[in-house]
């Protein structure tokens, strides 16, 4: 329930704070006072577009807050706990407009974005405007109102999600099928290339060994010859060589040590240096007698070396690069021949989607055709006691078997309407004035609130041609509304404000300079002149105020 609204700087409001209350509220005033205005502010707490042209003139910026208590409204206390907003068992909407047109919108302080807003605000409150019966003339519109009188959820989710599935489908396979011919002369190229690739078979790190192997055979000579050498010079030759100039030095190292032992740690580093001398010597004869100079292995190296060469080049990459190219290419060459399978299973499963979504769309359709003659039975019942006694309005729900499927289903609904015996039913456009389109819509609304768990319900001036006894039928009907639901009605009708369980007043003030707008409750006495005010105009006389009387005492 709506208990708090203040307006900052907003349009001609310069500030506005307005506590409200359980039951009917009426808010009334002259022509052009701004009746409308609160209702708009609230619009833009719920998440309505905003402009900077609704700031007040001379203001930096409009600030909008409404409070909301969610007592009754588990809907509302579960989303607010699915998106980390709680706050006790209240809820503030706060909307920021700067005269540039940029806003900022707050939920329990913390801001969020304006969707946000918009779904927090489906769930607090229901808003009515003075237009809404233009909406009933759209097929769309008249679809909604039987979906949201229905309240089948369930069937309208499954609906859509089986259409969505089956759209995504849909569109795989058009995808696959337009590049099947692309897909084809791809897996040519790739089959050839994979298995040539598949033959040459070069593995990981292989180019890097064969690269090492090809450079140690192709200088056979000069490794033989060169290691050679060094063996001479460390001992294989007859003269002088490095192991026996070493074992000289050792000798007389030791002889130096035993007369003066700091020497020792010197004679130890050149005994383990004649040790590593005589292994390298030992490990160098070892190679040059392991030393595999094959000539038949240097070709078939040359051969790989130079195929990988003619495979790098031919694919357009590093030698070295190949194995992971290949490993890519066949990747590829496997997600062709999957979306081949692909194909073949999306046929099928096209063909189970299909079956579920007519399933789906006609289990649908059998709710909406019979909550159709339940719910026109009701708007019947209710425009006839609104000032059109021979009044039927019949609801046609037509499946459409041929058309495309669609996340709503299949059916074609229709509201149709007969004001006189004996004429037959009618689309509501070429039928219903606009006093019969109004009260039909006024109708509507009333009994799909009834339906529809929302626990405020705003109705902006519905009653428009409305007048007489018909004014108080609707006033009636907005106050019984009022019992189980938190009802604010902007209303020009004394018979509907006289219905209210409170009144609020709207006034419009100006300097010459600027204008302002004010609200205010209206106690008994304020209500009884204000109800003779609307009754006989500007001049309050016995008549009008006996006339208002009556109005409040005949309320329940």
């Amino acid at each position: 329930m709506l208990t708090q609204l203040t307006v900052q700087n907003f349009a001609i409001v310069r500030f506005l704070e307005l506590e409200l209350h359980a039951g009917m509220t009426c808010i009334t005033g002259e022509t052009g006072a701004g009746k409308s205005i609160a209702i708009d502010a609230l619009g833009l707490c719920l998440g309505e577009r905003a402009e900077g042209s609704m700031v007040r003139p001379g203001a930096d910026r409009c600030e909008l807050t409404a409070r909301f208590s969610l007592e009754r409204n588990p809907a509302a206390r579960l989303w607010l706990q699915q998106h980390e907003l709680q706050q006790d068992d209240e809820c503030l909407l706060r909307r920021v407009i700067t005269h540039e047109g940029r806003s900022r919108a707050y939920i329990n302080g913390t801001p969020v974005p304006v969707t946000q807003l918009r779904g927090l605000g489906q769930l607090l409150i229901n808003i009515h405007g003075q237009h809404a019966h233009q909406l009933l003339l759209r097929p769309e519109h008249q679809l909604t109102i039987l979906d949201a009188y229905a309240g089948h959820q369930d069937l309208l989710l499954a609906t859509r999600n089986t259409y969505q599935q089956w759209r995504q489908s849909q569109n795989e396979l058009q995808r696959l099928e337009q590049e099947r011919s692309k897909r084809e002369a791809r897996r040519q190229l790739l089959e050839y290339q994979v298995e040539e690739l598949d033959q040459f078979s070069l593995q990981a790190g292989e180019y890097e060994e064969i690269e090492i192997e090809h450079s140690r055979l192709a200088n056979r000579g000069e490794i033989v010859s060169e290691c050679q050498a060094c063996l001479d010079l460390l001992q294989d030759n007859d003269e002088i060589t490095l192991i026996s100039l070493l074992n000289q030095a050792c000798h007389r190292l030791d002889d130096i040590c035993a007369m003066d032992d700091r020497l020792q740690p010197v004679s130890q580093m050149l005994q383990e240096a004649l040790i590593q001398v005589q292994e390298s010597h030992q490990e160098l004869r070892q190679y040059l007698d392991r030393l595999d100079l094959d000539p038949e292995r240097l070709s078939l190296l040359d051969e790989r070396l130079s195929r990988a060469m003619t495979l790098s080049r031919k694919h357009h990459i590093r030698p070295h690069e190949l194995p992971a190219y290949h490993q890519q290419l066949s990747a590829e060459l496997a997600s062709l021949s999957a979306d081949d399978a692909r194909l073949d299973t999306l046929h099928h499963e096209l063909n189970q989607l299909q079956l579920d979504y007519i399933e789906q769309a006609q289990r649908l359709s059998a709710s909406r055709q019979r909550h159709a003659d339940e719910l026109a039975q009701r708007i019947t019942a209710r425009i006839q006691t609104l000032a059109m006694p021979h009044g039927q309005l019949t609801i046609q729900v037509q499946p459409q078997s041929e058309a495309l499927p669609s996340a709503l289903g299949q059916d074609q609904v229709e509201f149709l309407v007969t004001t006189n015996p004996g004429q037959p039913p009618q689309a509501l456009a070429k039928v219903a004035s606009g006093g019969e389109l109004s009260r039909i819509s006024l109708a509507i609304q009333v009994i799909t609130a009834e339906r529809i768990a929302t626990p405020s319900l705003i109705f902006d001036e519905v009653d428009v041609g409305i007048s007489g006894p018909t004014a108080n039928v609707v006033g009636k009907l907005l106050r019984e509304l009022g019992r189980s639901t938190q009802v604010l009605v902007v209303t020009h009708l004394p018979q509907v404000a006289g219905q209210g369980h409170h009144h609020l007043y709207v006034s419009k003030y100006s300097d010459g300079q600027m204008t302002e707008t004010q609200m205010q409750s209206l106690d008994k006495q304020g209500r009884l002149d204000e109800l003779a005010r609307l009754l006989g105009g500007d001049q309050i006389t016995r008549n009008t105020l006996a006339n208002a009387r009556e109005l409040l005492q005949n309320t329940d």
